[in-house]
């Protein structure tokens, strides 16, 4: 009881704070809406860059291609690790077309991009080893930093001179060393210096870590991600890309050498001991990825819209920041976040408040998540309320 009672005034402290948050029921819809409490909003909080998602001629046309309800390649569960009998033909297909869009790199694909980032680094990092880290590195990076075995430290945001002062002093004691980032920052939409982060690792003789979650369909070259707008991408020695924000589908994929590929598989907990994903997964996430290809006209018009709406921001002198399709709001603390929030919602925008821990203290922020599912009239509309 007295267990009860201690989460029950952790939770109290979490409201009085402003910070309890709770689930809520919301329904995506197409043209970059939502339903929520009965309401329809433009939606500013989905990760559906591309809007892909809820686009129903995509859906349709992959059904399509299926006459037979009952065919393997839409089984709802694979019933298996990947290890045993779960590694279905699709994954295979889905892999080859990976590597065919990344020069024929080896690919592999996960569970999701949580599973990618807990999974990787304590497989390829041991005892001896250390981790740099850019401080807002998400979550998932963290995690796999705390289990893996290796020594870890963090740099600051985006700051390669004190990343270079730390490699150059700390690089001589340990066995091998591994720089991570994510290539645009989930929460700032801004991007890492991946060409300077390239020299380092040459420099150094460290490994790179890139997570292109926020990258991968909307930027470079057929939407392979920044790395590949850079020309860096051949130089990143794990480049780790997401299907369930601008692929509009479940699940995560890295790429690497055939070498490293092997060395997961046999060592990655969470690839080991966990189910596969389902062959319905599987050949949606081929399916747009082929399409996503072509979508140059979308993610120019991603492109478009996130510099308008800085422009906006700015002109209504507002805090923002970013140069992608992640545009934060900065409001400091929590409540007053809170309440910006809601006057977004009453005037049909649905975006909600970032508070910590997902953000540091006194950074709390309304993060608006543009999809090329929207209007550029939506954009405007949001000026007039400003």
């Amino acid at each position: 009881m007295a267990f009860q009672e201690e989460l029950s005034a952790e939770l109290a402290e979490l409201r009085e704070l402003g910070r309890f948050r709770s689930l809520r029921t919301i329904a995506p819809l197409p043209g970059g809406r939502a339903e929520f409490e009965g309401k329809i909003y433009c939606n500013l909080s989905s990760n559906d860059y591309m809007g892909i998602a809820c686009d129903p001629d995509l859906r349709k046309a992959f059904y399509a291609q299926y006459p037979d309800i009952a065919s393997p390649e839409l089984a709802q569960s694979s019933a298996s690790s990947r290890l045993l009998t779960g590694n279905t033909p699709a994954y295979e297909r889905l892999e080859e077309t990976l590597s065919s869009l990344y020069h024929h790199r080896a690919a592999l694909v996960f569970n999701s991009g949580y599973h990618a980032n807990i999974g990787i680094l304590p497989a390829l990092s041991g005892d001896g080893d250390l981790i740099l880290s850019d401080k807002l590195n998400h979550a998932s990076i963290i995690d796999g930093m705390r289990l893996a075995d290796a020594e870890f430290k963090r740099y600051r945001h985006l700051d390669m001179e004190q990343l270079e002062t730390m490699l150059k002093s700390l690089r001589p004691k340990y066995r091998r060393v591994f720089l991570v980032t994510e290539s645009v920052f989930s929460m700032d939409g801004d991007a890492a210096d991946l060409a300077k982060l390239v020299e380092l690792k040459k420099k150094y003789d460290a490994v790179l870590v890139v997570d292109e979650a926020h990258a991968v369909g909307v930027r470079g070259p057929a939407g392979t991600g920044l790395a590949a707008e850079t020309g860096v991408a051949d130089d990143v020695d794990v480049l780790i890309g997401t299907f369930g924000k601008a692929f509009g589908s479940t699940g995560a994929y890295a790429v690497m050498s055939p070498e490293m590929r092997s060395y997961l598989v046999n060592k990655m907990r969470p690839l080991i001991f966990t189910t596969g994903l389902p062959p319905v997964i599987l050949n949606w996430s081929r399916f747009v990825l082929e399409r996503c290809v072509a979508m140059d006209g979308r993610r120019e018009k991603l492109r478009r819209m996130g510099n308008r709406l800085r422009e906006l921001f700015r002109n209504a002198g507002l805090v923002t920041g970013g140069e992608s399709q992640i545009v934060p709001l900065v409001v400091g603390e929590d409540r007053p976040a809170l309440e910006t929030a809601e006057k977004f919602q009453k005037n049909g925008f649905l975006v909600f408040a970032i508070r910590p821990p997902t953000v540091p203290q006194g950074t709390c922020r309304l993060r608006f998540s543009l999809s090329a599912a929207l209007e550029e009239s939506d954009i405007e509309a949001m000026g007039k309320i400003l």
